[in-house]
């Protein structure tokens, strides 16, 4: 079972770009009532592990960027405000209350074993390789690997795998580095849009477009599938192309956005940087809104 919110996220985008040329059109879609409806499937609240699969060539670094993130999101001590804790906050709202992540184990998978492309099955079986029920298996590609759809329809998935004789479904997120394929539609702001106005990018807050772009999608869908982890929890739409917690508020990074326009965010003095949560280890992140239950609105941290 896989749920695209690319695909939902694509669809968004036309709105964006529509938006764009028609400004009319655009404060229409803006007006209408956005509601995520909880259709009574099961939520992944308390502790969660999250196992991640760096598969190709990742540096250093750059996994210290996205495991520093993910700390983050239950950080501890407490990042200074705005903070990635603060954002991911806005899931206890959700039914169920609160769902802290934790890193848990982590595999290097650097020989390409499974070749430079892979395919939906691929990706099955790369998520099975942990044992953990109570977790969320993150699938890391690095820049040079292509996956069925990337950068045609999606930035990333979220779905479950069901293990062999097992009763209990396991989450899992697919996320792809898009530096050398398509920054332009799944590393934006942080590079130029493939469509719409061709505003200058923001620079992107750990130096590195293509992994700043990553931690967008891998919050989008973190968000996405603690609340809609097996397409019966919160979304609109069809659950075929659900729109979620955070697919929902597609461009939408700050105060007074618009289409083409990420909104107003918080810049770094010393690097010209662009961001809008403090993280640990000094970290900077810019994460995108997240559909509010209490307000049924898109709610950002600037």
């Amino acid at each position: 079972m896989v749920f695209n919110y690319q695909l939902a996220t694509v669809l968004c985008w036309g709105l964006l770009v529509l938006g764009a040329v028609n400004p009319t059109v655009g404060a229409l879609v803006e007006q209408q009532p956005l509601v995520l409806k909880y259709h009574n499937g099961e939520l992944l609240k308390g502790r969660i592990t999250v196992n991640l699969l760096w598969y190709g060539s990742f540096t250093p670094i750059q996994r210290s960027i996205i495991v520093d993130f993910i700390n983050s999101l239950s950080s501890s001590p407490v990042a200074p405000l705005p903070s990635v804790a603060s954002w991911w906050k806005t899931t206890e709202k959700y039914k169920g209350g609160s769902s802290a992540l934790v890193v848990g184990k982590q595999i290097l998978h650097e020989s390409y074993s499974l070749g430079k492309y892979l395919k939906g099955t691929h990706l099955l079986s790369l998520a099975s390789s942990f044992n953990d029920l109570s977790a969320i298996n993150v699938i890391l590609t690095a820049k040079d690997v292509g996956v069925d759809g990337f950068c045609r329809s999606r930035c990333g998935t979220h779905g479950s795998t069901r293990p062999v004789n097992a009763k209990a479904r396991t989450a899992y997120i697919w996320v792809g580095n898009s530096e050398a394929q398509c920054p332009g539609q799944c590393a934006w702001p942080f590079h130029q849009p493939i469509y719409g106005p061709q505003t200058p990018p923001l620079v992107a807050p750990n130096g590195d477009v293509g992994v700043d772009g990553m931690i967008i999608n891998l919050a989008t869908l973190l968000a996405g599938t603690v609340t809609n982890p097996f397409n019966n929890g919160y979304f609109q739409g069809p659950a075929t192309a659900p729109l979620e917690a955070v697919s929902a508020c597609t461009g939408v990074f700050g105060s007074g956005s618009y289409p083409g326009y990420p909104g107003q965010v918080l810049m770094d003095k010393a690097t010209g940087a662009s961001y809008n949560a403090h993280g640990a280890n000094g970290r900077k992140y810019l994460l995108p809104a997240m559909w509010d239950p209490e307000t049924s609105a898109c709610r950002t941290l600037v």
